[in-house]
């Protein structure tokens, strides 16, 4: 079994693949204060949970946009499965172009949504990935990456906004049965599911204005799920999209040794 990890800032996401299939996906939060022990009882722990024995890990790969713990997640897979991890970046065989000023900048969660969008989907693809922060990514039909755009998530938006009125209080991030809200709670669903599903909409419409129509709309992402259905735009959404891009690279770079 090959083990894919997405590091983000709220959550780690970690899938297992055999034999070209995802076994698993599941995520824990991410905590900067833990030290690889402690990742690697928590790892392993879910591993147990899905039957999966530290000797049958052949092999992992890495996605991190949190420094300070990349390191101690790659500690923590030595430790109770034996493997040293690839972490993922440009210098890999990604498969994957980057036309932007400063290529570095790149996150490696963008990295990994455009590998898979090139891997699996036809392009020019846009690339949406509504986590933490709101990412988009164009990917031309060459499968180079063109640009991004980020914004504030939906979740830090909510919470800014809750935290920043003295009335508005929390509320489930449910679509309301109309746009129009006739109360507070709906109001609220309304400009958080539909403004964010109408941002999208108005976002893919610049993007393809500069990329060209695109083939490829997909989501990723612990908010796009809730959003992206009520996007006017055919988008679909993949909530494995980074972990099947950290698995290709793994493929390429085992292809190619």
């Amino acid at each position: 079994m090959v083990l894919t990890i997405d590091i983000g800032n709220t959550n780690i996401v970690l899938g297992g693949y055999e034999n070209g299939a995802l076994g698993f996906c599941t995520r824990i939060s991410t905590d900067k204060s833990l030290e690889a022990d402690q990742y690697a009882l928590e790892l392993s722990g879910i591993l147990n949970l899905y039957r999966v024995a530290g000797e049958n890990i052949e092999g992992a790969i890495i996605s991190s946009v949190v420094p300070q713990i990349t390191d101690t997640v790659a500690r923590a897979l030595r430790m109770f499965a034996g493997v040293e991890p690839l972490k993922l970046t440009q210098e890999l065989p990604t498969g994957v172009g980057v036309n932007i000023d400063t290529p570095s900048e790149l996150g490696a969660d963008l990295l990994a949504g455009a590998i898979a969008a090139k891997a699996l989907y036809p392009l020019p693809a846009i690339v949406i990935d509504m986590g933490t922060a709101t990412k988009i990514t164009a990917v031309d039909e060459q499968g180079t990456v063109q640009g991004v755009s980020i914004m504030p998530g939906v979740f830090i938006s909510l919470d800014a906004l809750v935290n920043g009125t003295s009335l508005l209080k929390g509320i489930a991030t449910n679509a309301p049965v109309r746009a129009i809200g006739k109360n507070t709670v709906e109001s609220m669903q309304s400009g958080v599911v539909f403004g964010a599903a109408s941002m999208l909409d108005g976002m893919v419409e610049r993007f393809e204005a500069e990329l060209g129509p695109a083939k490829t709309l997909v989501a990723t992402g612990g908010a796009a799920g809730i959003v992206v259905p009520h996007c006017r735009h055919s988008v679909q959404y993949v909530p494995t999209l980074i972990l099947d891009g950290l698995y290709a690279v793994y493929c390429r770079t085992h292809a190619a040794l």
